[in-house]
């Protein structure tokens, strides 16, 4: 008591009078009374002026008081007697209670609060002009409990201690983006309460020194312990709405919610840190730590790495404080066992110690007295109760316990979550490592392949780079176009859908309205009919009290005839007459109470009515204009659709017209293409031409089809542009009448397929477009196509067969006759020639032999090949069988044996020329290319049907590459001897004018203009004659039947 004096001393006015005794003293009252006294001592423990922390079994109470109440009006009434805005402490330690309440406390008292809101805010603006100690923690404080309020008061769905599943989150945001986003928002702006509050503590405090052990510092720390609960919720939360909201709005969009929870996340992670550190919360509380990276949101997987932050609060202990301050005084004591041993000590004083050397008096039965018996009773009863408590003591410990056995077990299967992530983590990423070392290897290795064709290709490329820039371009615009006509169709699909879910909306409350009517209607019959029963009920007694007292009149009229002895009788009937009378009054008024409260409850009913079709009028406004919105909407949509349609035709026409022109172009004159390749491009386009018509019928059907219909004509007009630039090509490289045909075929196509696409521009031509016309075009290009494919040689299989071994074994004999030639031609050369003539001749005839013994070593190579081949592809069949099977491949095969052994024969020729001074260095130099040319062809059709692992391959790679080697040192040694044998004229001029000067200066011009015109002319009849020679390979051979289109 004398504590709560001191307390009462300390804070003035600090109960409030919230302790009303009234007359009555029912149970009821008692209890409303020991319940107000008991939460005005908890308050006023809790909140008091002492830098101390607030002890939990106060706070404890509190929060029971409003689960009792089911509100905080006993709470608020004590707490607006508080001088809150003169003392700072008093105001911390209410604002660390009033947190608790609003976590743990009953739903309603986030909403007996509001109406404190406005003197909250002041009171925190009052604290917010003082720069530090409490009252700028007050004022941050007062903000953060002002924004939890607001927050809950909006988002109803989450309740005080934030604890909700992914379901229940789901359902606060009601499947609606916005929801999500704004929900997102205020979420921000509560952690960002919540870290103010974190940081302003820390900085207020002296981190250099142990705080946490000292009452001022847990004073300041206690109430920390609820943001970090609040933040661990609101950190899970804000991470898996970020994931929502990214799976459904552009990456753009959220750039700011990013940056923003980039920095929040950065905040908490320190101050998760640096309280983990802290004695005060080791024993209170477990703080998680979060990742050492925020989420990607970016990246959609990565919802699956993360791990909700799980706060555990080990079983409940001694209080802090308690540990560093010993009270000398409770307010209450009331423990029976601690009183145990005084009360005896005082007993055994008083009377003596014979209860304690023989309680049961067994020495004196027949003395023993009541007094000693009741002592004996209450000694035993208190040992008892001290039992009892140390059972309940046992209890409590075991409880205790469990509870921290428990949070232990939680703070392990964390660690082992965790761990187990990070080894699925780490695995993971080794097998990323291992797949990308393998990837590095091959990449070497083909790097390795690919340096030695680099040069080839960087050519084909640039020469194919500036005839592709165009169609890339036109290509990239009409993708475009496309994306933008699905965008738009998207968007209006997505109007509809909206629309529709507001027509059920409004189906759905209209039905709701009127199952409420209905039922207001049914009740409103049931309590008239109730009134209309008790009524007749009552004019039924009113008639019956009538009837009775006519029967007392007659009663007390033959009573006045009768004699004066009958008046005590008649004294007896006057009475009752009175208590008739008093009972039929009453009756009446009763009657008249009943009248009056039918006509209210029909003029209730009426109100009720009148409003109910108010209601129902206010609806089925409502539900007209959700319809004619949505009309509007349909018109819209369908506009859309056609607007799109007639955007994905007139593209299409657009390629057609474009590809029409490219005829014309003179610089689409040097593109070409094969037969082949214009049939399957024709192909294409006949397949996408024929599902045009059930495309345009499904969309005539339904317009919401629309989106087949766009990709079909889209594709088509694609393919048709694509099938007249390959068709005008290919008129490039055939004769002029079938160019002329083939033109025609293809300006036929094409105008076809505008006047087919200017059909479907219209609503009225649509149904009348036909395609047959078009088709028809189209396979005239297919005839066309058809009959200039090149036609490959007949042979039987015998004959194919034994050719293969005849142009192998002639190859062979061509190649060794060079040699032994070359070796003939060096031995005269050496018995002829002397001086510098010898030695280049013997340097070429040298390179020559080295080729030939090269050529050789290929040719046995791909002799070897070719059985493991044969062996390997045949079977049961045949080795002839199998060459007639895979007739192309050996035709290539013979072709590239005939070009070698071609090759060869010509070399030694012109080598002979050259050693006997009648022919040119450039003979030989372009024969050891063709020699090099054909080796190539040999090697390429070899690897054809060759496993990649063969022993055999290898050998013949590694020939193929001496072949080109001793190639280049044939040319190399050809032009070396040139340079040696040619006479170099000086150029001498001193002896000339300038006249003579002038006209040799003209004659070198003329004959460079000569050389130049001469040089083209050339050039021009090699492009015809390798075009020719294409033309007769492909006649002869067959290869025009595997080629594509080139051009």
């Amino acid at each position: 008591m004398d504590r709560v004096k001191s307390s009462m001393q300390q804070v003035p006015n600090a109960i409030p009078k919230v302790i009303r005794r009234t007359g009555a003293a029912n149970s009821l009252e008692l209890e409303r009374e020991n319940f107000e006294r008991v939460q005005a001592v908890s308050i006023n423990k809790a909140i008091n002026t002492q830098e101390v922390a607030v002890k939990e079994k106060h706070a404890r109470t509190c929060i029971l008081g409003t689960h009792h109440e089911k509100g905080a009006h006993t709470f608020w009434a004590a707490v607006n007697r508080l001088p809150l805005s003169s003392n700072a402490v008093l105001c911390w330690k209410f604002c660390h209670v009033f947190h608790k309440l609003l976590r743990d406390g009953h739903s309603n008292v986030i909403k007996d609060s509001m109406r404190n809101k406005a003197d909250l805010t002041d009171m925190s603006r009052m604290w917010g002009h003082l720069s530090e100690g409490y009252g700028k923690l007050c004022s941050i404080y007062l903000k953060l409990i002002i924004t939890k309020m607001e927050f809950h008061i909006k988002n109803p769905r989450f309740p005080g201690n934030l604890q909700m599943s992914n379901r229940q989150l789901e359902e606060a945001g009601e499947n609606d983006v916005n929801n999500f986003f704004q929900l997102t928002v205020e979420m921000f702006d509560y952690l960002e309460c919540q870290l103010n509050l974190f940081l302003g503590v820390f900085s207020s405090l002296d981190m250099s020194r142990s705080v946490s052990v000292t009452a001022a510092g847990q004073c300041r720390l206690a109430p920390l312990i609820q943001v970090i609960l609040d933040c661990s919720h609101l950190y899970d939360y804000t991470v898996k709405l970020l994931f929502k909201l990214h799976s459904c709005l552009p990456a753009d969009t959220l750039q700011g919610h990013r940056d923003r929870f980039q920095e929040q996340f950065k905040k908490l992670k320190s101050l998760f840190y640096r309280s983990s550190n802290l004695q005060y919360f080791k024993r209170l509380i477990q703080i998680p730590q979060l990742p050492e990276n925020p989420p990607n949101f970016l990246r959609a997987s990565a919802l699956s790495e993360h791990i909700s932050p799980v706060v555990v609060i080990p079983a409940e202990s001694s209080s802090p404080e308690s540990e560093h301050m010993v009270e000398t005084d409770d307010l209450v004591d009331t423990d029976l066992p601690v009183l145990a041993a005084p009360v005896e000590t005082k007993f055994d004083d008083m009377f003596g110690t014979s209860a304690a050397i023989d309680p049961f008096n067994f020495n004196n039965q027949n003395g023993m007295r009541k007094d000693d018996k009741d002592r004996l009773i209450e000694q035993l009863t208190r040992e008892i109760q001290a039992l009892k408590d140390e059972l309940e003591s046992f209890r409590l410990e075991s409880g205790r316990l469990c509870q921290t056995l428990r949070g232990r077990v939680n703070e392990l299967e964390a660690e082992l979550a965790e761990q187990s992530h990070l080894r699925l983590q780490a695995a993971g990423e080794s097998e990323f490592l291992k797949a990308e070392l393998d990837d590095l290897r091959k990449v070497r290795e083909d790097t390795v392949k690919e340096q030695r064709s680099l040069t080839e290709i960087e050519k084909k490329a640039q020469a194919n780079e500036q005839r592709y820039t165009k169609l890339k371009e036109k290509y990239s615009e009409l993708v475009q176009g496309h994306a933008e006509l699905l965008r738009k169709n998207a968007e209006v699909t997505r109007q509809v859908t909206v629309a529709r879910a507001a027509q059920d909306e409004i189906d759905a409350v209209r039905k709701e309205m009127q199952d409420k009517v209905k039922a207001a209607q049914d009740c409103a019959d049931r309590q008239e009919r109730a009134q209309r029963e008790h009524m007749e009920e009552l004019q039924r007694e009113l008639l019956s009290s009538t009837a009775e007292l006519d029967s007392l009149k007659t009663t007390m009229a033959s009573s006045q005839q009768s004699n004066e002895t009958l008046g005590t009788q008649l004294a007896a009937m006057e009475s009752q007459k009175a208590e008739l009378v008093e009972s039929l009054s009453k009756v009446e008024a009763e009657l008249a109470v009943q009248g009056e409260e039918l006509e209210r409850v029909r003029s209730s009913l009426a109100s009720e009515r009148e409003c109910g079709v108010k209601t129902a009028e206010a609806l089925q406004n409502q539900l007209n204009d959700k319809e004619s919105r949505e009309q509007a909407l349909e018109i819209q949509l369908v506009a859309a659709r056609w607007s799109s349609l007639q955007g994905a035709v007139e593209e299409a026409e657009k390629i057609i017209q474009d590809s029409l022109a490219q005829i014309d172009d003179p610089a689409h004159i040097t593109c070409t293409s094969s037969a082949d390749y214009l049939a399957s491009r024709c192909q294409a386009s006949l397949d996408c031409v024929v599902q045009l018509h059930p495309a345009r019928d499904a969309f005539l059907a339904d317009d919401t089809g629309v989106a087949q219909l766009l990709k079909v004509v889209t594709q088509c007009g694609h393919l048709v542009g694509d099938t007249i630039v390959q068709g005008s090509a290919t008129a490039h490289m055939v004769p002029v009448e079938q160019a002329d045909v083939l033109l025609e075929s293809v300006k036929a196509c094409g105008t076809e397929a505008l006047l087919l696409l200017g059909h479907m521009k219209t609503k009225e031509d649509i149904t009348t477009a036909d395609n047959c016309k078009l088709k028809e075009a189209l396979q005239a290009i297919m005839a066309s196509a058809e009959k200039l494919r090149p036609r490959r040689l007949e042979l039987q299989q015998g004959e194919l067969g034994d050719l293969v071994e005849q142009e192998m074994a002639a190859t062979s004999a061509a190649v060794e006759s060079a040699a032994a030639r070359i070796e003939e031609m060096l031995n005269k050369s050496r018995a002829v020639d002397t001086g510098i003539k010898m030695e280049v001749n013997e340097r070429i005839l040298a390179s020559c032999t080295d080729l030939m013994a090269a050529i050789k070593a290929l040719v046995l190579s791909s002799k070897d090949l070719q059985k493991d081949i044969v062996e390997s592809g045949r079977g049961a069949a045949s080795t002839k069988e199998f060459y007639a099977k895979n007739s192309r491949w050996t035709e290539g095969l013979i072709s590239a044996s005939k070009a070698v052994g071609w090759g060869a024969t010509v070399m030694v020729d012109a080598a002979d020329l050259v050693v006997q001074g009648k022919g040119k260095f450039e003979e030989l130099m372009v024969c050891s290319r063709e020699i090099a040319a054909s080796t190539a062809q040999l090697v390429a059709a070899s690897k054809v049907k060759a496993d990649k692992d063969s022993a055999n391959l290898h050998r013949l790679q590694q020939a193929s590459r001496g072949v080109t080697q001793a190639t280049a040192t044939v040319v190399a040694s050809t032009k070396s001897g040139k340079s040696q044998i040619e006479d170099k004229d000086t150029m001498d001029f001193s002896s000339m004018t300038l006249t003579q000067i002038k006209r040799q200066e003209m004659d070198a011009q003329v004959l460079v203009l000569e050389l130049e015109a001469r040089l083209q002319k050339e050039r021009e009849r090699l492009g015809e004659l390798r075009k020719k020679h294409y033309e007769l390979a492909g006649v002869a051979e067959g290869w025009g039947a595997d080629e594509e289109g080139s051009g």
